[in-house]
């Protein structure tokens, strides 16, 4: 599988395996390795995670699976989140769920990062959503000693607007990789907010999270659903393609962009059908097509 080798130099395969899930996959240590060890012969070696992913324990049943096979660290970049303080039983004080980037909590959560995931480094540490109570000198500040101490050697957000992204790259010493947000072809949100134009500007592959919709696409429920999945389903037909999904993907993939889908599941056949997705030549026309039936209306 291609690498994609973005701003600031680090490379990621074309698809990210998603694990905010994992905690509900319930899966033995062994049998996590397997799935991994099978994730990356598909050439799939990106992973991504949070620290909040299954009440703050998925980081740790990604690394406790790492440590039966420890040279696979070398294969794989790890992508983590840090930002949001989640009501937990883990953390009885807090009483409202917010968010906090601090100096301290930055380099805490990243401290926390690495112990349960058994590693030295984070590849890709992203801000987790933008706060309205944000300091951008005191994110700077823990980028800087992350970087410099080789904790963390990318960085990123999620769910950033360009304001916010703009902001913060202006007092950080190094390049925001990514920008994580939700796209689909039923989410046509970054195609409308001006977010497509600034990453190809900035050379900036966006991931994207939820992108057959949080299964809209696959089995519809609403209206636009629907319409979307049929005109998926047609394509699929024209190029003799064998599942909706790997359509969905194709679209994703084909946007000069280089976006990066997220794929979120235990079952190695719906993994291997986003990597399917890559040998899919899908002409401009039905790129539109299913662009149009997303907007509901024919372009002007």
């Amino acid at each position: 599988m291609k690498k994609i080798r973005g701003n600031g130099g680090l490379e990621l395969s074309n698809i990210v395996h998603g694990h905010w899930r994992l905690a509900e996959w319930n899966l033995s240590d062994r049998e996590l390795l397997r799935l991994t060890q099978q994730i990356i012969d598909l050439g799939i070696t990106t992973f991504d995670h949070a620290d909040i992913y299954g009440n703050y324990s998925c980081e740790t049943l990604f690394g406790n699976a790492l440590a039966l096979k420890k040279e696979l660290r070398n294969q794989i970049q790890i992508v983590t989140k840090c930002g949001i303080k989640l009501i937990s039983d883990k953390y009885p004080a807090r009483k409202v769920k917010h968010y906090d980037y601090s100096y301290e909590h930055t380099t805490a959560s990243v401290e926390n990062s690495l112990r349960h995931l058994r590693t030295d480094r984070i590849d890709l540490l992203l801000l987790h959503r933008p706060s309205p109570f944000f300091n951008p000198e005191e994110v700077a500040r823990a980028f800087s000693e992350l970087h410099r101490s080789g904790k963390v050697l990318h960085f990123g957000v999620s769910n950033f607007s360009i304001a916010q992204f703009v902001m913060l790259a202006k007092h950080i010493d190094m390049p925001l990789v990514t920008n994580q947000v939700e796209i689909s072809p039923f989410c046509l949100e970054h195609f409308e907010n001006g977010n497509m134009e600034f990453f190809l500007k900035e050379n900036i592959n966006p991931m994207a999270w939820s992108p057959l919709a949080g299964g809209e696409i696959v089995a519809p429920k609403s209206e636009k659903g629907h319409r979307v999945h049929q005109i998926l389903a047609e394509v699929a037909h024209e190029l003799h393609v064998d599942g909706i999904d790997k359509i969905a993907y194709a679209w994703l993939l084909k946007h000069p962009a280089g976006i990066l889908p997220i794929v979120g599941s235990q079952k190695l056949e719906r993994t291997q059908a986003a990597a399917e997705a890559l040998t899919i030549d899908m002409s401009l026309e039905q790129w539109f097509k299913i662009y149009i039936a997303a907007k509901g209306e024919e372009l002007p």
